[in-house]
């Protein structure tokens, strides 16, 4: 997408719309999601409003998953780093650390058995 000057949209305004994008899926679910960086300043918070879970939106053709992980878990202090991303034309994607996606494995499992 080219910006009034010729140029290409800025990683910014990319960025923005990915959490624009993230968030309303989330709406979609039954959240009260929205950017974090709109309400009170939220630094290191690209959504919230998913309890627990610290979310960190990448809306990116090639994406580096291990630095955006990096990334959630610096900034997730006590709740859990997800990267939520998606490409042009495909679904979002949810990455998780595998320790944490057991945890919740688990919590949903022993909900089915009882």
């Amino acid at each position: 997408m080219r910006n009034a000057v010729g140029g290409h949209m800025n990683s910014r305004a990319k960025g923005c719309r990915g959490e624009r994008e993230w968030a309303a899926r989330c709406r979609e679910e039954g959240y009260e999601a929205r950017r974090g960086q709109q309400f009170n300043g939220l630094d290191g918070e690209d959504v919230v409003g998913l309890p627990l879970i610290h979310c960190e939106v990448k809306r990116v053709q090639a994406l580096n998953i291990s630095g955006a992980m990096e990334q959630s878990k610096r900034d997730a202090k006590d709740k859990v780093p997800i990267v939520a991303h998606r490409k042009n034309g495909e679904k979002w994607m949810v990455t998780m650390l595998a320790d944490d996606w057991f945890a919740l494995y688990r919590e949903w499992e022993m909900g089915k058995r009882e």
